[in-house]
């Protein structure tokens, strides 16, 4: 991969991506957004916070991911009473009365927070430094997590019972919130007559680290035109009050507007989606089509929009038209 040129490895990520996703979709049916945004997310060198109602297979997506990724996987599930040692690991002693260092399930690949929104924010907050600095601290000593490293959450819906919303630090590391909707009327019957039956997919890795780490190297490299990063900063400025381009919308609906990373996330998300797409150059319709997931958990709407039913996607609807 090293002989290659550019243009010829994105080639070959259009091949590898499109492969992955018939992989994908010999388990999961239907979904299509869910998985291209989560494989985006891969490939960005980002994290996905995948929310939806139980019984929709967030986790079952996750896990065939891993398998079509050929990567280590660790699944973690959040509950009330899981504490951050249960992460990361913790110190013991050895026969010899010496501290020995056991490391947790932290030290994979690809991490599944399942329903991370169970456990209370001590627990949460654990996962704050292996997310931004893919590194992990314990009793004063730095440990480095594998390359690739990749977080995928799934949360319930905060209105439901026993949940505890994460803080904005928190969805702030995440690159992309994804909603995972209910199947259409023929995909459910699909998902019915394959999980009732004994049919069993064996999944092949389509992609491994060195691969993964290449072309996340490769998606940095793409070059930018000069009006796509001011149309993505732009489009951030005005979800903020007090700005100079603050939007009307904005002043009206919205109480927090969103932060440098996103505007960070939008040029990387262009260019991902611009790549495996088999351009080789992202443009401003690439950066609409990665806003929503990107902005929908960086900017807090008001009681105003919630009573006058307007909703963050339609609030962002706006904002990228103006």
């Amino acid at each position: 991969m090293e002989n290659i040129s550019d243009k010829e490895g994105i080639n070959l990520l259009v091949q590898k991506y499109n492969a992955l996703n018939d992989e994908i979709h010999k388990v999961i049916v239907g979904q299509e957004d869910v998985v291209k945004q989560v494989l985006m997310s891969v490939f960005s060198r980002g994290h996905s916070l995948l929310v939806g109602v139980p019984g929709l297979a967030k986790t079952l997506l996750i896990q065939t991911i891993s398998d079509s990724l050929g990567l280590s996987f660790k699944r973690i599930q959040f509950t009330p009473d899981l504490m951050p040692s249960d992460i990361v690991g913790s110190e013991i002693l050895d026969e010899n009365r010496n501290f020995k260092f056991i490391k947790g399930p932290i030290f994979a690949n690809i991490i599944l927070a399942d329903e991370i929104n169970r456990t209370p924010p001590k627990t949460q907050a654990a996962l704050l430094e292996a997310m931004q600095e893919k590194t992990v601290t314990a009793a004063g000593q730095k440990y480095e997590l594998d390359k690739p490293f990749f977080v995928l959450a799934t949360q319930n819906p905060i209105e439901q019972e026993g949940t505890y919303p994460l803080p904005e630090a928190q969805l702030d590391r995440f690159m992309f919130n994804i909603w995972v909707d209910y199947p259409t009327y023929e995909e459910e019957i699909s998902i019915v007559k394959n999980t009732t039956s004994d049919q069993k997919h064996e999944l092949k890795p389509i992609l491994d680290a060195k691969e993964i780490l290449y072309f996340q190297e490769l998606i940095r490299r793409v070059p930018v035109p000069e009006n796509v990063y001011e149309y993505a900063v732009k489009l951030v400025a005005k979800t903020r009050k007090n700005s100079d381009l603050t939007h009307d919308l904005t002043k009206q609906y919205l109480d927090w507007g969103a932060g440098p990373r996103a505007s960070q996330y939008l040029i990387i998300g262009a260019k991902c989606h611009a790549a495996i797409n088999g351009k080789y150059s992202p443009d401003i319709e690439d950066v609409k089509a990665v806003a929503y997931p990107i902005l929908r958990h960086r900017v807090v709407r008001n009681y105003r929009a919630e009573a006058e039913g307007y909703s963050i996607e339609k609030i962002l609807d706006v904002l990228m038209q103006d």
